[in-house]
């Protein structure tokens, strides 16, 4: 079956194109309806609105007569994001189980519901997913920088892919597999982080051995017996050292520079691929980071301050912000893979937590505190096995992120193949490839 030019690009012959409110309308509020009538309205704030996935399944209840504004939505809404940068970060969802037969929602989402004679609710909820979608509605955006919204009238007349219906479910089905796929990822990565957890909290409490050791009380906790605490600064041989401030009209090319959302509190990198910045080589030298440094937010939100990192073998030299410190422990008594594993601890976290000088927006700790943090120190013996038994709970948990990025770019492949037709699907759900 051949393809047919359009303004969306190349499509079967057999597919129609419609703008979507020929397909689909817009929710709208019943006359007559008076919400003081009601003693709790589910409502939907932004926050609630999911960038992945695909059902809304949680919202506040609020009282009828405190709802001054909002958006009407019924349960099986299409919610779309039409403010920058929640529409650009992929906000939608579907409107999902609801006390009521209808809900509010944050003034900033289009509730979209497809006309079930012409176009698959699913479909056309994968389809506004498209990235190329996205990019372009994006670039039709009105109003100030950073208040930029979609004009109702650009998603009014947005022209969809329309294939025959029964080819649309399929299409929605497949889709929505890989997604339930993506989702159960997501479960078994949160299963494997609480084993870590527990695993941790165990070592940190037992000892490393088959059995559990003989333990005592200590002024951060019960830990074995045949351990000491001792105080972090007597095992630092070189800094703290706070990092470097630099203007953001600097940053874009130079040299690499590790800020603190490039790593999470289990102590991992998010990403190697970091900002650059522009320095002079003397800083490149003061602020160069060297395998098994250890870094530690300093200046953060209570959840996010003191959460560290081990630094691994870098590829060129690289640098550090301000917001951090950094120091390097002796590696005798104390071996940094096994200072990481505490830090990154809930029981240092609240000793960081303890000494954290609080403001408004956000807390900080200097060098002084991280000094004094007081840390159980096993036999380096010890030590090594506890590392060794992390590395493979971490192990377990890359295993199942690194399925999960497999699913999604099979999600992404198929939903472009997909939604152009360059993957035909007949009634028995097989898949017939056109080469693009």
């Amino acid at each position: 079956m051949g393809f047919k030019k359009t303004e969306i690009g190349p499509i079967p012959v057999d597919w129609e194109i419609a703008p979507l409110q020929e397909a689909a309308a817009f929710t709208r509020k019943p006359r007559g309806l008076n919400l003081s009538d009601y003693e709790a309205i589910p409502f939907i704030p932004m926050e609630l609105v999911p960038d992945s996935g695909t059902l809304i399944e949680q919202y506040e209840l609020r009282a009828g007569s405190r709802i001054r504004s909002g958006t009407y939505c019924e349960k099986g809404d299409i919610l779309l994001a039409k403010i920058t940068p929640s529409f650009e970060n992929g906000k939608q969802g579907i409107v999902s189980d609801l006390p009521l037969d209808f809900a509010y929602a944050t003034t900033e989402v289009y509730p979209i519901q497809a006309k079930p004679d012409r176009l698959d609710q699913i479909f056309l909820f994968h389809f506004l997913r498209l990235s190329n979608v996205r990019a372009d509605i994006t670039g039709k955006m009105e109003g100030s920088t950073g208040r930029q919204r979609i004009p109702k009238a650009v998603i009014e007349n947005y022209p969809i892919p329309l294939p025959p219906l029964p080819e649309q479910r399929r299409i929605a089905h497949v889709l929505s597999t890989i997604q339930r796929a993506v989702a159960a990822q997501d479960d078994l990565i949160a299963a494997a982080r609480e084993v870590k957890r527990s695993l941790m909290q165990r070592l940190f409490t037992y000892g490393p051995g088959p059995e559990p050791a003989p333990t005592k009380e200590t002024e951060i906790g019960e830990i074995p017996e045949h351990w000491e605490v001792v105080r972090l600064g007597d095992h630092i041989t070189e800094g703290p050292q706070n990092g470097l401030y630099k203007p953001l009209s600097l940053y874009g090319e130079g040299t690499p520079i590790i800020r603190i959302n490039d790593y999470g509190t289990d102590g991992r990198f998010t990403s190697l691929a970091f900002r650059r910045v522009r320095i002079d080589p003397a800083e490149v030298e003061r602020y160069l980071l060297k395998e098994n440094d250890i870094l530690v937010n300093r200046v953060n939100s209570l959840p996010q301050l003191g959460k560290s990192i081990l630094v691994p073998a870098l590829l060129e030299p690289t640098v550090f912000e301000s917001n951090m410190m950094r120091f390097a422990v002796d590696g005798i008594r104390l071996l940094p893979h096994y200072a990481i594993l505490f830090l990154c601890s809930p029981q240092a976290h609240t000793q960081m937590v303890g000494k954290a000088k609080r403001a408004v927006a956000q807390s900080s700790i200097n060098q002084g505190d991280v000094k004094s943090l007081l840390v159980p120190l096993p036999p380096a013996s010890e030590q090594t096995t506890i590392v060794r038994m992390a590395a493979a709970s971490n192990s377990k948990i890359e295993a199942e992120q690194q399925r999960k990025a497999a699913f999604q770019a099979l999600f992404k492949a198929m939903l472009h193949q997909l939604m152009t037709g360059q993957i035909r699907m007949n009634a028995e759900m097989d898949f017939h490839h056109t080469p693009s």
